[in-house]
C-alpha cells in the first residue's frame, strides 16, 4: 500500500493529528509543530508528547510522518537580525521534531530579497551548517521546491543540489517536490511525454535518491505563473492526468505523498479517495 495522506491539524493537542489522519485513512501525514504564523510558540506539554508517542506506536495505518516549518522562517534573509531569529526559530522547530521522533522537516529555502538567488543559496547553506553543528539534530531537512514567487529560491531544480553541495551536512539534506509549485515554476508534466521528461531532468539535476516526499496539489494558476495557490486534485490547471501518472508510477510507489489542498469541508476525504482510485488501490478505511 502506498504512503498517501494529508496535512492534519494539531489543534487541541499534537497527538490529535494522528487521530485525524486515521479517520481520513491516511498512511502518511504532515503536521506543523507549532502555530505556523508564529516564529516561536509555547512548548509542547510533556503529557502531549507521551500521548503522541503512544498514538503513533499504536496506529495501525499511519506509517510515515513529516513535519513542515512555519511560514515566517527565512534562512535566506539578507537582514542579519532577521536571519539570526530565523535560525533560532528553525532550531526550535527541529528540536520539536526530534522530541516527536519525526525523521524529516520540510523547509521552503527562503527569499534573499534584493540579493540574487546564488547569494541566497549560500546563506541557506550557512544557516543549515550552524543548525547541525551547534545542535546535532537527528531530523533531516527536506528542501521544498517552490513556485518562485518574488525572489524566493527553490523554483529551479538546480537550486536544491547547490544548497546541498554548499553545506557541510549534505547527508542531512533531501528534496521535496510539490506538484503545484514546480508547475507554476515552469516545469510542465501534464502529458506522459512531458511527465517523463520532467522526471529525467529531476533525476539528472537533483537525483531520485534525494526525493523523500511529494506534495500533491493542483494549481489555481497556469504554467510558469510563479504563483503558489493550491487547488483540489483535478480541479486546476494540472488536471487529472499528472496525478494519475504519479499514483501509477512504480518508481514513486514508496515515496510518501501528501495533499495540501484547500481545507474546504469534506474535501480532504474526496481528494484522497480520488487519488486512491487513480492508484487502483483501496484505502485502508472506507472513504
Amino acid at each position: 500500500m502506498q504512503l498517501l495522506g494529508a496535512h492534519t491539524s494539531i489543534a487541541g493537542g499534537i497527538e490529535l493529528a494522528i487521530q485525524r489522519g486515521e479517520l481520513l485513512g491516511c498512511t502518511a501525514i504532515q503536521i506543523f509543530l507549532k502555530q505556523p504564523r508564529k516564529l516561536f510558540d509555547r512548548d509542547i506539554p510533556h503529557s502531549n508528547i507521551i500521548k503522541w508517542r503512544q498514538k503513533r506506536e499504536n496506529s495501525k495505518i499511519i506509517k510515515f510522518i513529516i513535519a513542515h516549518t512555519g511560514y515566517l522562517i527565512n534562512l535566506a534573509s539578507p537582514d542579519e537580525q532577521k536571519w539570526k531569529i530565523s535560525v533560532e526559530a528553525m532550531a526550535d522547530e527541529m528540536m520539536r521534531a526530534d522530541m516527536l521522533q519525526i525523521p524529516y522537516i520540510a523547509l521552503h529555502p527562503g527569499s534573499p530579497l534584493h540579493k540574487n538567488s546564488w547569494w541566497g543559496i549560500n546563506r541557506v547553506a550557512k544557516a543549515i551548517d550552524i543548525l547541525y553543528s551547534d545542535y546535532n539534530f537527528d531530523v533531516n531537512i527536506a528542501l521544498e521546491l517552490t513556485a518562485g514567487t518574488g525572489s524566493n529560491i527553490g523554483s529551479k531544480f538546480e537550486h536544491i543540489p547547490k544548497i546541498i553541495s554548499h553545506s557541510k551536512y549534505p547527508h542531512k539534506l533531501n528534496a521535496l517536490l510539490d506538484t503545484c509549485h514546480i508547475y507554476t515554476a515552469g516545469y510542465d508534466f501534464t502529458t506522459p511525454k512531458k511527465y517523463e521528461k520532467m522526471w529525467e531532468l529531476f533525476d539528472h539535476i537533483i537525483g531520485m535518491d534525494k526525493l523523500v516526499a511529494i506534495h500533491l496539489n493542483d494549481s489555481r494558476y497556469p504554467l510558469g505563473s510563479h504563483k503558489d495557490r493550491h487547488e483540489h486534485i483535478g480541479k486546476g490547471y494540472l488536471g487529472i492526468e499528472p496525478f494519475k501518472l504519479i499514483m501509477q508510477d512504480d518508481r514513486l510507489y514508496s515515496i510518501p505523498k501528501i495533499i495540501e489542498t484547500p481545507k474546504t469541508a469534506g474535501m480532504d476525504k474526496e481528494n484522497l479517495k480520488l487519488l486512491w482510485e487513480l492508484a487502483g488501490e483501496k484505502p485502508p478505511v472506507p472513504l
